[in-house]
């Protein structure tokens, strides 16, 4: 009974909920329909009125202080008064071989000791069966000091022909002259400075590589600190005229063109150790530098570009590799002989969007002016270049060429010469890039892109503007187009500013003289090691003046096949003097340097027994 009185409660609350539905729905449609009416007729008999929009303030964004214009610099092409007439030979004749499209580099060194930067040029040479007299060689200029250049190519022992691609720069004996290792498309040079002229000793020394090698970036660094120089080499593709010809690389619109490296095999790199008597071991193996895919087992790399630094400043070397269309390398030294390649992990190998990237020129450097690193790399058209930067000064990386500023100007550029460098001598660390197309007749199928771009100089705005890289516009002789290729920087006429040399593939190299006139002062470090390798190569300067601190790596390996020279140049702005200026030895010994002068060279000597 009880149970039927709860079911008939149920139905009749159910019955009241359903009728005071309908009720509510009715009232609902009737109020619908008076409105419809009244603005039916409103609509038909009342003239629109005005309406005056409220204004309605968003969120307000605080985004800093807005980009500064960069200063007044020009650049001034004096290739031929400073007397370089060097024009490159890349070997065409129109089968569009991949070689002959990558160019070659540059490098600044004082090979005589007279206090100026003397500039080698490096050449490659006509294919055999079709050579042309003469025969390309090696350019080498000695520097009057003044920025005027006398061809010594055959005083100073030069005169060799190959298919250069890049050079290396380092007392590798610790005898006080310079030497040099040439890298090429086949058997590579070590060639041993003799008070001024150079004598090949590849042989002695067994740092030749391969007759099928492709080397392309290589440097001098001491990655055991024991004292002297080590070699590492960077190794392109595994490349033949045959493979080349047969993969039979089309563009549409254009037919032949340049075979792209993700159709040839990878190619192991190589790390050769300094025995300290002349002779080289080559420890790639054992030291880790070997990277081959678990799957294929082939060699995965594909290198353009070396910058080594010690990224977590644990004393010992580190190499970053910018690899072509298949992930960058970070081989970490472990101090015990051995490298780790663990560029994923910390967060150098792929782009922002987690892809591989056609990375060429490539460079580190401390360029905030605090704790944080970053990793330059140019990549190809259409690819913006990269700046991996560390966060509170440590590892991993995240990309931030975006939000710094320095993206979205870099995209359509193809580059391949990349470095830092201060170029208007107010203290922070600007970029340079070389820029120029592989196929020369691209613009006929991509109307975004030509053969020969003009270089980029990107000015460094400081912590206070809301992006900190600015593309400079103004820059003189700069903006002319150029198939730029290696690129290197150094002060050739004296004067405490930065020029740039810039090569270009297929045709003349340009020498460009910085000629800004801002009133900046400055001071160039050059160090002389004892106990450590003669250059002091790997070793860390660090200055402060008015409360601005920056520190620089000695280190003349930046940029595509290139190397700039080895004193530091420090801009020092509108201060009047250095506060403090320290050396950090690669032995890991700090001196501290009083600073007496600025606009000048000073050379520190390590002292004795440290």
């Amino acid at each position: 009974m009880d149970k039927d009185k709860q079911t008939m409660n149920l139905e009749q609350r159910e019955a009241l909920i359903r009728t005071a539905f309908y009720r509510s729905l009715a009232i609902i449609v009737a109020l619908i329909l008076a409105g419809t009416g009244i603005w039916y007729y409103t609509r038909e008999n009342a003239k629109p009125q005005a309406v005056e929009e409220a204004l309605v303030s968003g969120p307000v964004i605080d985004e800093g202080t807005p980009p500064q214009a960069p200063p007044p610099v020009t650049f001034t092409d004096i290739t031929r008064e400073a007397g370089i007439n060097f024009v490159h030979v890349n070997g065409s004749t129109g089968e569009k071989l991949m070689p002959e499209t990558i160019g070659s580099g540059a490098a600044f060194l004082d090979y005589d000791n007279d206090g100026d930067q003397d500039l080698l040029l490096v050449n490659s040479m006509w294919w055999p069966g079709k050579e042309r007299e003469p025969a390309p060689t090696l350019a080498f200029y000695r520097n009057d000091g003044h920025g005027r250049f006398t061809d010594v190519t055959a005083e100073a022992g030069l005169m060799i022909t190959c298919f250069g691609m890049g050079a290396a720069v380092g007392d590798y004996d610790n005898d006080g002259w310079t030497d040099l290792y040439i890298t090429t498309l086949g058997k590579n040079l070590l060639l041993r400075n003799d008070h001024g002229r150079f004598v090949d000793v590849t042989a002695q020394a067994d740092v030749a590589g391969l007759d099928t090698d492709w080397s392309t970036a290589a440097a001098f660094i001491d990655y055991d600190n024991d004292g002297d120089l080590d070699l590492f080499v960077g190794n392109y593709v595994l490349w033949s005229r045959k493979i080349d010809l047969e993969i039979g690389f089309q563009l549409t619109g254009l037919g032949r063109a340049f075979g792209a490296p993700n159709h040839f095999t990878g190619a192991n790199n190589r790390l050769y150790r300094n025995e300290g008597n002349g002779r080289f071991s080559d420890v790639s193996l054992a030291a880790g530098i070997t990277v081959t895919d678990p799957v294929s087992g082939m060699p995965e790399g594909k290198t353009l570009g070396v910058a080594p630094v010690d990224y977590d400043q644990d004393g010992w070397i580190d190499l970053f590799i910018s690899n072509d269309t298949v992930r960058n390398f970070l081989y970490h030294n472990l101090g015990n002989g051995r490298f780790e390649e663990i560029g994923a992990l910390e967060g150098i190998a792929y782009d922002r969007n987690g892809k591989a990237t056609g990375a060429m020129g490539i460079d580190a450097a401390y360029f905030r002016n605090d704790k944080d690193l970053g990793i330059g790399i140019g990549n190809f058209a259409n690819e913006m270049s990269s700046l991996f930067v560390t966060e509170d000064g440590h590892a991993p990386f995240a990309d931030e060429a975006i939000l710094e500023g320095f993206g979205p100007a870099s995209r359509l550029a193809l580059t391949f010469g990349l470095f830092f460098f201060d170029y208007d001598l107010d203290g922070r660390l600007d970029i340079f890039q070389a820029n120029g197309h592989l196929e020369s007749e691209i613009n006929v199928v991509q109307p975004s892109q030509t053969y020969a771009q003009p270089a980029q100089l990107f000015w460094n705005c400081g912590d206070a503007c809301r992006v900190r890289f600015v593309l400079a516009q103004d820059t003189g002789d700069l903006s002319m187009p150029l198939v730029g290729r290696g690129a290197a920087y150094a002060d050739i006429d004296g004067d405490g500013d930065l020029d740039v040399v810039v090569t270009q593939n297929g045709r003349r190299a340009v020498l460009f003289r910085n000629d800004q006139h801002l009133g900046h002062h400055w001071l160039r470090v050059k160090l002389e090691g004892r106990t450590v390798n003669r250059n002091a190569i790997g070793a860390v300067l660090t200055l402060t003046a008015d409360g601005v601190t920056q520190r620089r790596i000695v280190m003349p390996t930046h940029s595509y096949l290139s190397q700039a020279e080895l004193p530091v140049t420090f801009g020092l702005g509108v201060a009047q003097q250095v506060d403090t200026l320290t050396v950090g030895w690669p032995n890991g010994r700090i001196q501290n340097v009083p600073v007496a002068q600025i606009d000048t060279t000073l050379t520190i000597t390590q002292p004795a027994g440290e």
